[in-house]
């Protein structure tokens, strides 16, 4: 294979932000420094090889793609990426001389190629470019029965839940928390069985709310008020409009196939986190469109101990297309073909204020009634405590969000504060009736950073994206059982709170005495 230049290499932060959890993050940082590594390298077509000395007699071989990004390593773990892949990440991007350029050897050249080769055959299937027609059902008449069915068995649900719910209003929200848990995932087990498996989530959430607190009932019936609407939408949803239709099969879980027009873009990764979802995990990726200013959403799914096999470095941009899928907003999509190799980049989005991230959140919930919260990127704001939490302040303005409970007691508030030292920053997260969840920051002095992209891209202060309900993500790309010779391999809108200026540098004076962050400048991940 022939050589080239060395692409653009990431920092520390965006190959730790790719650990699928705590424990590979802390063992790929064991194997980050060129000790354990022999044989390595890596060339301008985005490849990085090495072999890294384990307690066998064997080295564990390890080589990654950072097109993909996609990994492939001889040891037995299932994990993507393994600690070995992190740790020879972490290797290359500490410099050129750790890992010099050259040309891929025989054992990483032969994956490289039969990965990039599916990948580039997987793109051309998805936009028909080989001129065949789309392929559709085998029987055609069979899927459409089946589809009936499906749905006979999810308007039964729904009626199952509306009794259960007007039982719960006769007998009185005080007395909800009586029964205990067992009948609401009683209920939530007979929506699976309806195959409704958005409706089976949003009845376990119900079971979690009795006694979870000071104006649990008051709760309780927000969240029984949302699942009626539900109910009632899927029982009447010949007579909604097509997009609303479509957002409403999208919560109760029935997933619909990406087939609008691919969107190509220079797609800045704003943030990636897993949440639970029963017993998968599911990871969320934010992306920002440079040129169409327009924010993504990608999921995949990890199942049975595996992490979700889609990754990507936050604050990296790639080149690449997207297929967004219908309902809320069209935003979640499937990530398609990539050009290139992804490059690092400097400049936040084009961010708003407070007052219009909460404008926006509003906007969306005309469209999705249903939705926790809303993507938005936040100029000029400072981290300021407020009671027993904290808030973010407009410097130029009288406005504030408030902190959600969920990111208080995460590092990346404090990552947050530290950056700020009482200065505006630009922060990117969600903004929902809990508040807001800071998932990115950068400095003011991002914006200057002369070897930062140049943003052209239209946008709003409040973003452009919301999450989809439940279903599979696409676009997932993990490696798995490759052999190298000893062993598999792994391959209502929220309330305003008031600030001042002079609110806000007092309490950085007071609450951030070590000053700004070190990294002034480019993104800094807090989630």
């Amino acid at each position: 294979m022939r050589t080239a230049a060395p692409v653009a290499r990431w920092t520390v932060e965006q190959v730790l932000a790719l650990a699928p959890d705590d424990a590979s993050r802390k063992a790929g940082s064991k194997l980050g420094s060129a000790g354990p590594w022999s044989g390595g390298g890596c060339d301008g077509s985005g490849a990085v090889w090495g072999q890294c000395k384990g307690s066998g007699s064997k080295p564990y071989v390890t080589v990654i793609d950072i097109t993909g990004p996609a990994y492939k390593c001889s040891c037995p773990s299932r994990k993507f990426p393994c600690k070995h892949a992190l740790g020879l990440l972490l290797v290359w991007a500490s410099g050129e001389s750790a890992l010099p350029a050259g040309e891929v050897p025989d054992w990483a050249g032969e994956w490289l190629a039969d990965r990039r080769r599916r990948s580039v055959e997987q793109a051309e299937k998805r936009a028909g470019t080989d001129g065949a027609p789309s392929a559709g059902p085998a029987d055609p008449e069979a899927a459409r029965r089946r589809a009936e069915r499906r749905a006979e068995r999810i308007t039964g649900g729904a009626k199952e839940l509306e009794e259960r719910l007007a039982d719960l209003l006769r007998g009185g929200l005080a007395a909800a928390d009586q029964p205990g848990y067992g009948l609401w995932e009683e209920t939530a087990a007979r929506m699976v069985d309806a195959q409704a498996p958005g409706l089976a989530a949003r009845v376990r959430e119900l079971g979690s709310i009795p006694s979870s607190g000071p104006g649990w009932p008051a709760r309780l019936l927000e969240e029984c008020a949302l699942l009626h609407l539900l109910d009632s939408a899927w029982l009447g949803i010949d007579r909604l409009p097509e997009p609303l239709a479509a957002t409403v099969r999208t919560r109760v879980g029935l997933t619909a196939p990406a087939e609008s027009p691919p969107v190509r873009d220079r797609w800045l990764v704003l943030a990636q986190y897993d949440t639970p979802d029963g017993k998968i995990v599911a990871r969320r990726i934010w992306l920002y469109g440079r040129e169409t200013g327009r924010t993504a959403l990608l999921l995949s799914f990890g199942a049975a101990g595996r992490s979700p096999g889609l990754a990507l470095p936050v604050g990296v941009t790639i080149d690449a297309e997207i297929t967004p899928h219908p309902g809320s907003g069209r935003l979640r999509a499937e990530l398609g073909r990539q050009f290139g190799v992804p490059s690092p980049t400097g400049t936040p989005p084009p961010g708003g204020t407070a007052a219009e991230a909460i404008g926006g959140y509003g906007d969306a919930l005309r469209e999705d009634p249903w939705l926790d919260a809303w993507p938005v990127t936040l100029r000029d704001v400072m981290p300021v405590p407020s009671g027993d939490g904290w808030q973010l302040v407009d410097a130029a303005g009288d406005a504030a969000l408030p902190v959600a409970p969920a990111a208080l007691s995460r590092p990346g508030l404090w990552k947050l504060v530290a950056l700020s030292g009482g200065s505006p920053v630009t922060v990117f997260g969600e903004c929902g009736h809990r508040g807001f969840e800071p998932f990115a920051a950068w400095s003011t002095g991002s914006d200057d950073d002369p070897g930062s992209d140049d943003d052209s891209g239209a946008g709003g202060g409040t973003g452009a994206g919301a999450g989809g309900g439940t279903g599979a993500g696409g676009g997932t790309e993990g490696e798995v059982g490759a052999d190298f010779g000893d062993g598999a391999e792994a391959g209502d809108g929220t309330a305003a709170a008031a600030g001042t200026r002079g609110v806000a540098a007092a309490a950085a004076r007071s609450d951030t005495g070590s000053g700004r962050a070190g990294a002034a400048s480019g993104i800094v991940p807090l989630i």
